[in-house]
């Protein structure tokens, strides 16, 4: 498939530029393994999973990571922190009329002093001597909300671009699935005996970027970091063996899970993933998907066609459009069946 088969005409009244007043308070589109969608309010997922279901999540919590000053000659620049290398030493995309060289200084809000010392592809190796980088964003950091919401971040976001079972910092974009889930919905879930677990995928800026080629084959994925531990190694192990399905909360909850079985049978697995699941993907550990709306023309677009069939999700992506649903981050929700699983 090309580049080109991932399209699909969005207005832009359709993109949620705020939360819903209440979390969970959103529309879910569910597209059963057979049959058309249908529409639902996300307060009836729970009557979609089964008695038997494994729940998983990603626990990764969304840094505060976007910090605004100027370069040492003036000029304004933004910086978005993309991973702690050490506590002084971090990875960032730089935002400037013209790129900082190795040696250049930057001054952050609150004077604080950082210094480029080179580049890694698209991004900066930046070092704070002064003040740790965890420091620097507690202090003077924004939520790095995404490029499509087109606002500055307000104190909604705090908690709102945040899961309630945020836990390991290291993301710059949330795992918006989780976004939907209120403490009283987990509640509701564990009063049932749905079973939970947690994987650790820390969502990078990647995340936002289109492919920019038309041949997807020469598409080079973004790497994010993953870790699936031991425990639900396990727990997914031993829902599989008993035939129950195992339902990912977000496309990063699958693309973690998948990195694990990369190997043939799920493993404990640690480390940067490049997985690049689209359409011909044999899925090896999920069996069912909640999730969000995803951009045109994007990875994550072509992860759910490989999940559900390319002509059904954008059959469903119609649909959604047609009947106002709202789009992206902060925007309504899919929960899409494997035919097979």
């Amino acid at each position: 498939m090309r580049l080109s088969d991932f399209d699909y005409d969005l207005p832009e009244r359709l993109i949620a530029q705020h939360p819903p007043a209440r979390r969970g308070d959103s529309r879910l589109l569910h597209l059963p393994a057979k049959g058309g969608p249908c529409d639902l309010h996300f307060s009836d997922f729970p009557r979609l999973l089964r008695d038997d279901d494994l729940l998983v999540f990603n626990d990764t919590r969304v840094m505060r990571a976007r910090l605004f000053g100027h370069k040492s000659s003036g000029g304004r620049v933004e910086v978005l922190i993309e991973r702690l290398l050490s506590p002084r030493r971090a990875l960032a995309h730089v935002r400037a009329s013209k790129s900082p060289r190795a040696g250049a200084v930057l001054v952050l809000d609150g004077g604080v002093e950082v210094r480029v010392r080179g580049r890694r592809e698209a991004l900066f190796e930046l070092e704070s001597p002064a003040l740790d980088f965890a420091t620097l964003m507690a202090r003077h950091g924004h939520m790095p909300l995404p490029p499509y919401i087109a606002r500055p971040d307000a104190a909604e976001d705090e908690a709102r671009y945040q899961t309630v079972f945020a836990a390991r910092d290291g993301a710059v974009a949330a795992p918006t699935a989780g976004l939907h889930f209120s403490e009283a919905m987990l509640e509701r879930l564990r009063a049932r005996g749905i079973e939970m677990a947690w994987v650790t995928l820390h969502v990078g800026a990647g995340t936002f970027q289109p492919v920019r080629v038309e041949e997807l084959d020469a598409h080079r994925m973004h790497a994010e970091y993953v870790e699936v531990g031991e425990a639900t190694v396990e727990t997914v192990r031993a829902a599989r063996a008993a035939g129950r399905r195992v339902v990912a909360v977000g496309t990063t909850t699958v693309r973690s899970l998948e990195s694990a079985a990369a190997g043939g049978g799920i493993a404990p697995f640690r480390g940067d993933s490049r997985l690049f699941i689209r359409p011909g993907y044999r899925f090896a550990a999920v069996d069912a998907l909640l999730t969000n709306f995803h951009l045109p023309r994007s990875t994550l677009l072509m992860l759910v066609s490989a999940f559900s069939g390319h002509a059904r999700i954008m059959a469903a992506y119609a649909h959604a459009v047609a009947e106002g649903y709202r789009f992206f981050s902060y925007g309504d929700a899919m929960f899409l069946e494997r035919a097979d699983a």
